[in-house]
């Protein structure tokens, strides 16, 4: 499954809507993408599992690269 995550760079900042970056995770579950990125300094807003016409829109960006989980 691939996931949309929604993050600020520092999770140490106040959120600011202008600053959200996104990333494509490749994962079993929302759980594992978590633990996946756990380790960086992010604050996720959100994990959002992409699938149907909302993925093959993603897929059609010219920023869509997907992590994989390993």
């Amino acid at each position: 499954m691939i996931f949309k995550v929604y993050y600020q760079q520092n999770r140490n900042e106040v959120p600011v809507r202008e600053n959200t970056q996104s990333l494509y995770v490749e994962a079993s579950s929302e759980r594992e993408v978590r633990s996946h990125l756990q380790d960086r300094n992010y604050n996720i807003e959100l994990v959002q599992l992409l699938e149907g016409s909302h993925l093959e829109y993603e897929q059609a960006s010219q920023n869509y690269e997907v992590e994989s989980i390993d």
